[in-house]
C-alpha cells in the first residue's frame, strides 16, 4: 500500500515589507558570522510569525485551506508588536508581544486543523529536506509550542550576540500556509489570505 506524501506547513503572520527587510538585514549580520549553511533570511526564507506548524497529507491541503478560510472569513488585521530581541541558546529573534487577539487567532486555527493533522511526517516532508531537528519541532508542536507555550517571535538566525532590535508595530493584514523548508523557514507560499478591516 503506498503512502501518502506528508507536508510540512506553517500558517503563518507574514509582515510587511519594512519588517521583513529588517529582519532579513538582521538575518544577513547574523549569518556573516555562524556557520555555512546555517539559518539565513531571504526571499526564499521568509520572516515570519509562525501560528500553527503541522505534517498535512498533500491530498488533504485543499481541505486544510478550507479550514482556515473559515477561521479567517471575518478576521480583521491582526495589531503585531515587535518588543525587542529575544534568545534560546544560540538561535535569536524579534520578540512579538503575546497579545490576547494573536493568542486567540493561534488557538483557532489550531484548533481548526487539529482533524488533517498528521504524524509520521519525516525529512522529506519539507521543502528543503528537513534536519532530525525540524522534524521534531513540528512533530512536537501542539504538545510542546502551543496554547499556553506559544511564543510569536520572528527567527532571524543564529549567533551569539544579539543585534538591536528597535521596537515597532504594525497592522499584519496577510496569512500564509508555508511549505517549510530547513530550520523550519517558510520558504513557498502555498496558500495567502489578506485580512481586511
Amino acid at each position: 500500500m503506498r503512502t501518502m506524501r506528508l507536508v510540512a506547513v506553517d500558517v503563518a503572520i507574514l509582515p510587511p515589507p519594512d519588517v521583513m527587510a529588517q529582519a532579513i538585514e538582521h538575518s544577513a549580520a547574523l549569518s556573516a558570522h555562524s556557520e555555512p549553511g546555517g539559518l539565513r533570511l531571504d526571499d526564499g526564507h521568509l520572516p515570519h510569525v509562525t501560528l500553527t506548524q503541522h505534517f498535512i497529507r498533500a491530498d488533504e491541503l485543499d481541505l486544510a485551506f478550507t479550514h482556515v478560510n473559515a477561521v479567517l472569513a471575518d478576521q480583521p488585521p491582526v495589531r503585531v508588536a515587535i518588543t525587542g530581541g529575544g534568545r534560546s541558546h544560540r538561535t535569536l529573534w524579534m520578540s512579538v508581544e503575546r497579545t490576547p487577539e494573536l493568542v486567540d487567532l493561534h488557538e483557532r486555527l489550531m484548533e481548526a486543523l487539529r482533524g488533517v493533522e498528521r504524524q509520521g511526517g519525516g525529512p522529506h516532508a519539507f521543502f528543503e529536506e528537513g534536519r532530525v531537528g525540524d522534524v521534531r519541532w513540528v512533530t512536537g508542536f501542539r504538545l510542546k509550542s502551543s496554547g499556553s507555550a506559544f511564543t510569536p517571535h520572528i527567527t532571524l538566525g543564529h549567533g551569539a550576540d544579539m543585534p538591536s532590535i528597535e521596537p515597532v508595530a504594525f497592522d499584519a493584514t496577510t496569512i500564509a500556509a508555508c511549505h517549510l523548508g530547513r530550520f523550519c523557514t517558510c520558504c513557498k507560499v502555498l496558500r495567502a489570505w489578506d485580512l481586511r478591516p
